[in-house]
């Protein structure tokens, strides 16, 4: 029970004040959010509201980071714009009803993938993910949550191009929203016994129902009613042709939807100092994914912003998650006329503090420490997460980009110490290691036809890393061969002696000083 539930963790100090006020800060600032959000992927607003409650509460309870929130997230819906437009391209008279059941079957077979990948345990290919990467996801993602806010300045925040607010409207709005970013910064200050984004949230709410003012409420977006949502299962043709046009977008939901979790997992782990478990979050998310298709809902993921909130809060268990959830269903259901009159300039306030909060604003004070390849990487995610809104694709481009400037780093770093002994053998110590970008410049190191006739090289100081330095030594010593020349290789592994063609006539390996390592495993933690 322990290990599943850390809200029945009594060895963890829990402070259930702070997780229900923090859970019910985090249930208001996802109703914009969910509304939103389903509103960008042309769905009803309902869709993204019970996506919040039921991914809220699978991964709350059964997921690998307390106090960590999820819900219908913006890079999962712009996913769903993608397969909109293919439906409509098909046929051009598919009405929104028809179109939502195709999201439904896209987010149980997005949520398959995710729970596959959790017990494959590739949650932990995180790692692999170098922190110029998280830095440029982070900080394009603060730009995006600012930059959503934008459209709540404007007349209609729900029709886009419609024109910036003007005169006492646009003074009264900026108001109330500096009066929230007052609240939020100055309240931690004085006290941390109250969630300041909830009090900030009440205090605007106040002065606008007691003074009558007139500005935009969350109720100007869209109806938040709704009932209890009854599973179904989608409403579309089972056939091949389906499982073929909706599988591409399930594989990028899936991707978007694990990428950004874990991602916000280990932000959320440096903040607490704590560790989550990226595999259990992966199945839970799925698990969340496949109940929230069956339950109308349009699927997400885990949300950097709220989650930075409830953390801010000082949540630190399962509680605020779980609270968050069923407040957020008990105002749909029970509660809507209420939160539907909450003024949006809080809700706007509050965002904006998170973008700020979200921003890793130590990244410029590491501007001029950090290699100029860090500092392109960083900043090309930040580009691409804020110009295309695709994180898993800003997040791939980033590692690709670092992991091609490692490879060039290290091919460079490979050297070769040479020296005649006093039998006239040549040695070769290689120091670095050969792999596919360092065998140019290993092979430049050698003069083959001024070499005396016996020559070692020596791989103490070096590893043999895949199979094109294998490969450059069987033609190495193909060459030495052909000159009639002898070729002894020190200090291979057993892998190598295995894969190279000529092993037995050329190798000369002490035993006893052999590295034991593998040139390729699939052994993967």
């Amino acid at each position: 029970m322990q290990k599943i539930f850390n809200l029945f963790d009594f060895k963890q100090k829990v402070d259930y004040k702070i997780e229900v006020l923090s859970g019910l800060t985090v249930a208001i600032a996802l109703i914009p959010e969910a509304v939103a959000f389903a509103l960008i992927a042309g769905l009803s607003p309902l869709t993204g509201l019970y996506a919040a409650f039921i991914m809220g509460i699978i991964t709350a309870i059964f997921g690998g980071r307390p106090g960590m929130i999820s819900g219908a997230t913006g890079a999962v819906a712009v996913v769903f714009l993608g397969l909109v437009e293919t439906l409509k391209s098909m046929n051009p008279d598919i009405t929104i009803d028809e179109i939502t059941q195709y999201v439904f079957i896209t987010v149980i077979l997005a949520g398959i993938i995710q729970m596959i990948a959790g017990f494959l345990k590739l949650g932990k290919l995180m790692r692999l993910v170098p922190q110029p990467v998280i830095f440029g996801f982070v900080n394009g993602l603060a730009i995006i949550i600012f930059m959503s806010q934008l459209p709540q300045f404007t007349v209609d925040s729900t029709v886009k191009g419609s024109p910036w607010m003007q005169g006492e409207q646009l003074y009264m709005f900026l108001g109330l929203v500096a009066l929230t970013i007052l609240i939020i910064w100055t309240l931690p200050k004085l006290t941390k016994a109250f969630p300041p984004g909830l009090a900030a949230i009440l205090v605007i709410f106040g002065l606008v129902y007691f003074f009558g003012i007139e500005t935009s409420t969350v109720g100007d977006i869209a109806s938040v009613s709704g009932g209890f949502p009854i599973p179904s299962v989608p409403d579309i043709p089972f056939t091949i042709d389906t499982l073929l046009m909706v599988l591409p977008y399930s594989a990028i939901v899936a991707g978007v939807g694990l990428i950004e979790s874990l991602l916000t997992l280990n932000i959320i782990d440096e903040i607490t100092g704590t560790r989550g478990k990226s595999n259990k979050e992966a199945i839970a998310q799925g698990s969340a994914n496949i109940l929230s298709g069956f339950f109308l809902g349009m699927g997400g993921c885990a949300m950097l912003g709220q989650s930075l909130i409830n953390i801010s809060s000082g949540s630190r268990a399962r509680l605020s998650g779980i609270i968050a959830a069923i407040a957020l269903l008990i105002f749909v259901m029970y509660g809507a006329n209420i939160i539907e009159q909450l003024p949006m300039a809080a809700l706007t306030g509050l965002m904006i503090m998170v973008a700020v909060g979200t921003f890793e604003w130590a990244s410029f004070k590491t501007l001029r420490r950090m290699p100029k390849s860090d500092v392109m990487v960083m900043i090309l995610v930040t580009v691409v997460t804020v110009l295309l809104h695709n994180l898993a694709l800003a997040v791939l481009v980033g590692v690709i980009i670092a992991a091609l400037v490692f490879a060039w780093d290290n091919a460079k770093r490979i050297r070769a110490r040479k020296r005649i002994d006093e039998n006239g053998v040549k040695h070769y110590e290689i120091y670095g290691p050969l792999f596919f970008g360092s065998t140019t410049i290993f092979n430049s190191k050698f003069d083959i036809k001024s070499d005396p006739d016996e020559i070692v090289i020596d791989f103490h100081e070096s590893r043999v890393v895949d199979m094109s330095a294998i490969e450059t030594l069987n033609k190495l010593t193909e060459r030495y061969q052909k000159l009639g020349k002898t070729v002894h290789l020190k200090h291979l592994s057993p892998d190598c002696r295995k894969l190279l063609k000529n092993a037995d006539e050329i190798i000369d390996v002490n035993i006893l000083e052999d590295p034991n390592y593998k040139v390729i495993s699939d052994d993967f933690d």
